[in-house]
């Protein structure tokens, strides 16, 4: 028997081999034509990203180009350990969080109401979305010129036209200077709060109607179809516009460098790298701050896809 067994075995291995071999040169074959594609990712995104780790561990400043030395993590304590840039790490959370929270709030009452059935209403969502296609630097531009400035901006001729409607002389606040880090969380919620309201709006456009209307048979009223069924069923899309806002808001450049320049304590950390690199030029204290940032962005990035593969799984599901 154990001859026998010995016999039968023998013989099928190299069909296995050779099977697994052709399974082998199969895959490399579809995969060969993307190796190029690979090879230019990491060229592109990989390699500064290390060049940048090592400059941060040197003392680099190009006004001192003899002084160049190996400091380890003396950079990263310049970075957490400076007042100012303390500063710009509350600066940069403050910031996220008010404008991913209200544009949230914001986007979540539009979608709201553009989910509902009236005349025009592809027209009124075109029109929506229209902040989120603009430059983010014309935006900024934007705000800055034609609705902040305190002589001639929008938002000052409308509060003297109201103040002449009702008898009295209106204030003309200068926006910027008397409240900057509000005007840049304005600028930007304006600009963010469309990309939540399509997120949301995909997320109401896929729940199931017939469980609102057995909930509206059965008595439940408009609050409680909210609460109880609309509610539970965006918090997947909540999260998923809560994490992609924050991704991308924490790297916010253009809005903080175009409407203050950095100055009135509205400079963020991509502001501080900036200003390291092309104005203090000290290369060290910039990359240390720049890795920090792609440090915390990861960390988001890596929420957002977890929560994206489990709206995927549950979207399978219920196919």
């Amino acid at each position: 028997m154990t001859t026998t067994a010995h016999d039968a075995v023998g013989p099928r291995r190299p069909q296995g081999t050779a099977a697994r071999g052709r399974s082998r040169a199969r895959a490399w074959s579809t995969r060969a034509p993307l190796l190029p594609a690979l090879v230019f990712l990491i060229l592109v995104t990989q390699l500064p990203f290390a060049a940048t780790l090592v400059i941060s561990l040197f003392e680099w400043n190009a006004l001192y180009p003899d002084e160049r030395a190996f400091t380890g993590f003396d950079n990263y304590d310049t970075v957490l350990g400076e007042a100012s840039l303390r500063r710009a790490v509350f600066t940069t959370a403050l910031l996220t969080a008010t404008v991913v929270i209200v544009s949230l709030l914001l986007g979540l009452a539009l979608a709201l109401l553009l989910d509902r059935r009236f005349r025009g209403r592809g027209l009124v969502r075109t029109m929506t979305i229209t902040p989120f296609l603009l430059v983010p630097v014309a935006a900024a531009l934007m705000w800055k010129h034609l609705l902040f400035n305190p002589e001639y901006g929008l938002l000052n001729g409308m509060l003297a036209k109201f103040g002449d409607l009702f008898g009295f002389t209106a204030p003309q606040p200068d926006w910027i200077s008397e409240m900057p880090l509000l005007a840049v969380e304005v600028s930007l919620i304006w600009q963010w709060t469309p990309f939540m309201m399509l997120i949301l709006l995909a997320g109401l456009q896929s729940r199931p109607p017939e469980l609102a209307e057995a909930a509206r048979i059965d008595g439940a009223g408009d609050w409680q179809i909210f609460r109880y069924l609309t509610l539970p069923h965006l918090r997947r899309y909540l999260e998923l516009g809560a994490l992609l806002g924050s991704i991308y808001i924490v790297q916010n450049f253009d809005a903080v460098f175009t409407l203050t320049g950095g100055a009135l304590d509205t400079a963020n950390l991509p502001y501080v790298i900036y200003r390291e690199f092309y104005q203090a030029q000290d290369y060290g204290v910039a990359s240390a701050a720049g890795v920090l940032v792609v440090l915390g962005s990861i960390a988001i990035a890596v929420f957002a896809l977890r929560v994206v593969s489990s709206l995927f799984r549950e979207e399978g599901s219920r196919g």
